[in-house]
């Protein structure tokens, strides 16, 4: 027997990946607009990993969330972490991007920045695991959160070291 689909859970998984190709669209246009003002990118090599990663936590979603009732508890920290999604964008404007792009500026030390170095990264971090939480995949939250961790460890070294000469 099929299993029946969940609305609000079809619903949630939609928004997520309709939010995820909007950051995608944001942070190309940002990216090419910080290259034409004389920015590089670094870390290049491992951003097809990234991509990998979260392409497949969204399949991980679709497959496994489709069918579950949603949690309101892990779907209310969810939305408290779109406001903090939005202190982030909003205080890097056009420098936000998924890559590493070195613009030959001073840092942003604005919003969350002056706080936390890579509050990006935290709020990625805590989405791995809150938003397969409202789907009750625990395994996704946890698989995605130890495959995520592995990929920060990596990106924040090469991101740290070409920020250091900013610092």
């Amino acid at each position: 027997m099929l299993a029946q689909a969940s609305t609000p859970a079809l619903v949630f998984i939609g928004f997520v990946i309709v939010q995820r190709l909007a950051e995608l669209w944001l942070a190309r246009r940002n990216t090419e607009r910080l290259l034409a003002r004389g920015a590089r990118e670094v870390g290049a090599a491992h951003y097809p990993l990234i991509v990998a990663l979260h392409t497949a936590w969204i399949i991980a979603l679709v497959v496994f969330g489709w069918t579950a009732a949603v949690s309101l508890p892990w779907l209310a920290a969810y939305v408290l972490l779109q406001g903090f999604r939005v202190w982030i964008l909003a205080s890097l404007g056009a420098r936000w991007t998924t890559r590493i792009i070195i613009l030959n500026e001073p840092l942003v030390r604005r919003g969350p920045y002056r706080f936390i170095s890579h509050p990006n990264y935290v709020l990625v971090a805590a989405e791995i695991i809150v938003v397969p939480m409202v789907l009750g995949l625990v395994w996704v939250a946890a698989a995605f959160t130890v495959l995520n961790a592995a990929m920060l460890a990596v990106r924040i070294s090469k991101e740290g070291a070409a920020l250091a000469p900013l610092r």
